[in-house]
């Protein structure tokens, strides 16, 4: 709708690849942020990204070369255009695999909960990019019958020459952005609640083939095709199907899926509930006899340590009472000795 935005000097503004840089900006700083509450290191994700970005690059361009073979062939400068000519699914494809070989090969961590995470960002950005497509004029859409409030008319010049000046267009583009940002929530929800590692990324993939496919139907712009179907619309049936089979994939492996740091506290503290109350339920079944087994025990103890004691006690009384009367007849034999001896005394005469 409006391909340069504005001009600084001698440097153009153009809204596609502004569009696109906002994209890539957004989608990285929602992936860093949501890996903070996954507890995934945000630095990881950035690394990841400027990886999977450069890789996507490439292989969109390619992909769009291989597309457009013919015009190539035509005319070789096409592929010095850096600013516009990319096909999408390329681009999907390369740059995951990029970052694949970077988590695995070179962190050697685990990979599928990192593309969980960062699916839902890769839709986001998708859907921003698709604007830069509206202000490019690139993948319009088919012309409509009169002018519907819906329709969009682009500025003479913008538009190829087969499509009528002035007339009214499908906003595809638009259609697009909006379903890839419905894409992106329902993506966001699903973590969360996920049962298994890989489960969000196999519904990215479904989901997202499935919204290509049918928008591709309301499409006027030259995309080739293969029998029946557009180029796209042909990539998206593989992806479909590899999305499907990965699901079934990842949910026979049942690894454990992607879980927010509260959401791991919640459930540990609810774990350790159910096993507190899951105990008190065992114990009157399992140990209740050992318990009593045991006080039963600790009572005979009891008994036989104060029985110990009591006769300790009067082993020690009887043997104070001996020592007693010793000492009595000690004091009655040293009395009669005194009596004996004043006995023998003589008293004087007055």
């Amino acid at each position: 709708m409006k391909s340069v935005l504005f001009t600084i000097g001698s440097v153009s503004i153009y809204g596609y690849g502004l569009m696109i840089a906002i994209g890539i900006i957004v989608c990285v700083a929602v992936a860093m942020y949501r890996a903070k509450r996954y507890g995934i290191d945000p630095d990881l994700i950035f690394n990841c990204a400027v990886i999977g970005i450069i890789a996507g690059f490439i292989g969109a361009k390619l992909t769009y070369w291989a597309v457009e073979f013919e015009a190539v062939k035509a005319d070789p400068h096409i592929m010095l255009e850096l600013g516009n000519g990319f096909v999408a699914y390329g681009g999907l494809v390369l740059g995951p695999l990029a970052t694949i070989l970077y988590v695995k090969k070179i962190k050697k961590q685990s990979f599928l909960d990192k593309l969980d995470l960062c699916v839902p960002s890769i839709a986001l950005g998708q859907g921003i990019g698709r604007i830069g497509c509206f202000l490019g004029g690139c993948c319009y859409g088919e012309v409509l019958e009169g002018h519907p409030w819906y329709g969009v008319v682009f500025p003479e010049g913008v538009l190829p020459s087969s499509i009528p000046a002035g007339a009214s267009l499908f906003p595809s583009q638009l259609v697009s952005a909006a379903g890839l940002v419905l894409i992106f929530v329902l993506l966001v929800l699903i973590t969360p609640n996920s049962k298994f590692r890989g489960q969000v990324t196999a519904v990215y993939m479904m989901v997202y083939s499935v919204a290509r496919f049918v928008i591709e139907y309301f499409r006027a712009d030259e995309r080739g095709s293969i029998g029946p179907f557009s180029t796209s619309q042909f990539i998206g049936i593989f992806i479909f199907l590899i999305g499907l089979v990965l699901y079934f994939v990842f949910r026979k492996k049942a690894l454990s899926p992607l879980r927010r740091l509260e959401d791991v506290e919640d459930e540990t503290e609810e774990t350790e509930e159910e096993g507190d109350t899951e105990a008190a339920e065992e114990l009157p079944e399992e140990t209740v006899e050992a318990v009593a087994e045991a006080l039963s025990e600790e009572a005979e103890k009891a008994e036989e340590t104060a029985e110990e004691a009591a006769g300790e006690a009067a082993e020690a009384a009887e043997e104070a009472t001996e020592e007693a009367a010793e000492a009595v007849e000690k004091v009655k034999e040293t009395a009669e000795e005194a009596a004996e001896a004043a006995d023998r005394k003589e008293v004087p005469e007055d």
